[in-house]
């Protein structure tokens, strides 16, 4: 956190000697292109969601694990590139973030099971301290911007994006039903029993390729507005799974849940100078594949049920950009 804090503070640097730069090359004829840096704030509130598919039981799943990001605060940059203004002629754009969490508590983590062979109750509960130790975002897009009229253009383009998160659950509590084999009473009758320190670690990392679509307008200089949609199936997660007081690790890998984001975005110009605000929602759904145990100094085993990830955040951001 340390080094980026001083990338974004040289970039700040510069972003302001920029700015008060008077040369300003937009205002030669012939030149229809920009590049813009910024640099953003924002947060994301939502859940990270580790889920195990059951072998043999009832239920819909085995396990589901909730983790929190209520919320987490972020810094980054936004670097874009493309026509002066995309409702002239036809061209080409590119457009780059980075957004880099910072770290602290972030709300609970949430553990539920569902171990019974009978029935579809549930079995296991516990709940703890989350915190998000890391959280990055990198996202891509490339596309075309195309003028549609006098008042509208719209760009398709394919995208990429890249997310590590980190977190942990401590000091918190259980309720596990009695019984075994898959046979238990009522978690309603058992006691609620309260534990310290670490208890378990997660991290995810997802890759992405999504197709999508903005719609946007310049009409009203200097505001303009950009409603946005893209989805995929093509989801990819990697994620490590720490019970530390059981000494087990899980590795999982999965692919195939369906990735839909909608955002928009407005923003203010002045000179060349712009001043945005975007808020956009999330999702990827429930990703399955294989799933890879490790107990103490075991070697690590292939597990009999399916193991899988899912995704909900909402994200909010301000961005103030110079364009080149």
């Amino acid at each position: 956190m340390k080094n980026i804090a001083i990338f974004l503070f040289l970039v700040i640097i510069i972003f302001i000697l920029s700015a008060i730069n008077p040369l300003n090359c937009h205002a030669q004829k012939g030149i229809d292109y920009a590049f813009s840096l910024g640099v953003q704030s924002g947060f994301v509130y939502g859940q990270s969601i580790e889920i195990v598919y059951p072998a043999n039981t009832m239920a819909e799943l085995l396990s589901e694990l909730l983790w929190d990001m209520k919320p987490v605060l972020y810094l980054g940059l936004q670097a874009d590139y493309g026509r002066i203004n995309p409702m002239s002629i036809p061209g080409i754009f590119a457009s780059l973030s980075f957004k880099a969490g910072i770290p602290g508590d972030s709300g609970y983590l949430e553990n539920r099971d569902w171990q019974s062979t009978q029935n579809t109750a549930l079995t296991n509960y516990s709940r703890h301290t989350n915190a998000t130790n890391a959280f990055l975002m990198l996202d891509l897009a490339v596309g075309a911007s195309i003028p549609i009229g006098s008042v509208l253009y719209i760009k398709p383009f394919i995208s990429g994006s890249w997310m590590h998160f980190s977190f942990t659950g401590r000091d918190g509590f259980y309720q596990y039903a009695s019984g075994g084999g898959g046979i238990y009473g009522p978690i309603e009758d058992a006691p609620i029993i309260s534990e310290y320190g670490k208890a378990i670690t997660y991290q995810q990392d997802w890759l992405l390729i999504a197709a999508g679509l903005t719609a946007g307008t310049n009409y009203f200089a200097p505001f303009s507005f950009e409603l946005t949609f893209q989805i995929s199936p093509l989801t990819y997660c990697a994620a490590i799974d720490n019970h530390i007081k059981r000494n087990t690790i899980f590795n999982d890998y999965t692919f195939l849940g369906l990735f839909i984001e909608p955002k928009g975005r407005i923003s203010f110009t002045v000179g060349n100078i712009d001043f945005s605000l975007e808020a956009a929602y999330r999702h990827i759904g429930r990703t399955r594949g294989v799933c890879f145990i490790k107990q103490g100094n075991n070697a690590y085993t292939l597990s009999a049920s399916d193991s899988g990830a899912a995704l909900e955040i909402f994200d909010a951001r301000f961005i103030v950009s110079y364009r080149f």
